[in-house]
């Protein structure tokens, strides 16, 4: 992935408000059939005519946008519904449909990479794990140091299931419901990079186990870092990569609202020098393949007991965890209503689902097409 502006937030000192950004990884497809649309160098370069700065991804059907730095989660939802309605026009232009959507739900996945160096030499060094199209949500938030950010790391790693629940969206892939939530998520896992990070004793620890995955080619720069909490190398800033894309902007706002209060939280000076609580690392495989299956519908894991629970415990826990956070920032309130009408009315996953049993494949792509009317009120 090249430099976006969602990755420049700036530090920020332990016990102040952090910067925010997000990207989004969209699938394009034709709007007729709904199969991967394999021009995106084409949208790309729409994508100036309507004011949007669009990078190209691993698969010819994919794009990414970014925002810039956000201050607060109302310049944040403003600016992911601009790019969201650009890269919309600039698909349109081309004669392509923007999905909101993290794997291409009809038609088989295209074998067809996109033409740049990295990505050839991605493809040459992992072979088959390079021809997928798997497109995620990923929220920026600024740090202190690198020090502090694995404090955070540390912090999030129980947590990481309940977000991967609460955000799946992408059940149906090749015209066939997966019978997961997260058909991305098992995708993703094939890596051998990726999934949750370990736990690290420092940011020296960190960057120890990144050279020796570097020395051992598990990786081939540490932009392959895929791990789904990850440190920048460049900047002070932490990138949470758990999330599929999702369908609508308020939900990619309620996750970037959700992560950032559990970085705040993180960083709360008055919780330095408490011990942050580890999960046992079958435990913490296990919530995530129940996250990735059942999402909001079915059952989760409850990291800290081990035992299985409603899918919506977990939720709910995350939620009151960052209140504090998030009362301080004065979005709590959005957050949990947008919580609640998420466990009342169906993640991504489950509206995504019902539609395809309901209705034609026409319909499912009228559904995740991001079109500028449904996001913006």
């Amino acid at each position: 992935m090249t430099s976006s502006p969602a990755r420049t937030a700036g530090p920020v000192g332990e016990g102040s408000v952090p910067t925010v950004g997000v990207e989004e990884e969209f699938v394009l497809a034709d709007p007729g059939t709904g199969a991967p649309w394999l021009d995106n160098v084409a949208v790309a370069a729409a994508g100036h005519e309507f004011g949007v700065d669009l990078q190209l991804e691993l698969s010819r059907c994919q794009i990414e946008t970014a925002t810039p730095v956000c201050t607060n989660i109302a310049e944040l939802r403003t600016q992911l519904r601009r790019a969201r309605t650009g890269a919309a026009a600039a698909a349109a232009c081309s004669g392509a449909v923007l999905l909101a959507t993290a794997v291409p739900p009809l038609g088989p996945p295209p074998r067809l990479i996109t033409d740049q160096a990295r990505y050839r030499n991605l493809v040459e060094n992992f072979g088959l794990l390079g021809e997928q199209v798997i497109c995620g949500c990923h929220v920026h938030v600024a740090i202190p140091d690198r020090d502090a950010g694995v404090r955070v790391s540390n912090h999030l790693r129980p947590w990481l299931p309940a977000l991967l629940a609460l955000t799946a969206n992408s059940p149906i892939a090749d015209g066939r419901d997966t019978g997961y939530a997260s058909w991305r998520h098992v995708l993703w896992t094939r890596w051998p990079n990726a999934g949750p990070p370990p736990r690290f004793e420092s940011a020296q620890h960190y960057d120890a186990v990144v050279a020796t995955m570097l020395e051992h080619r598990v990786i081939l720069d540490t932009a392959m870092l895929y791990w789904d909490v990850r440190l920048s190398a460049h900047l002070p800033t932490i990138e949470v990569r758990i999330a599929d894309t999702q369908a609508t902007v308020d939900e990619a706002v309620l996750l970037a609202t959700l992560v950032r209060g559990l970085v705040i939280t993180a960083l709360d000076p008055t919780r330095q020098g408490q011990g942050v609580s580890d999960v046992e690392p079958e435990v913490l495989r296990a919530a995530y393949w129940r996250a990735a299956r059942d999402g909001l519908t079915g059952h989760g894991i409850d990291t800290e007991s081990g035992r299985l629970v409603p899918a919506a415990h977990p939720i709910t826990r995350l939620l009151e965890h960052v209140r504090p956070a998030l009362e301080r920032t004065g979005d709590y309130r959005s957050a949990r209503e947008a919580v609640d009408r998420m466990l009342r009315e169906g993640n991504g996953a489950a509206r995504q689902r019902a539609t395809f049993e309901e209705g034609t494949p026409a319909d499912l792509v009228r559904f995740l097409a991001c079109a500028p009317a449904r996001d913006i009120a």
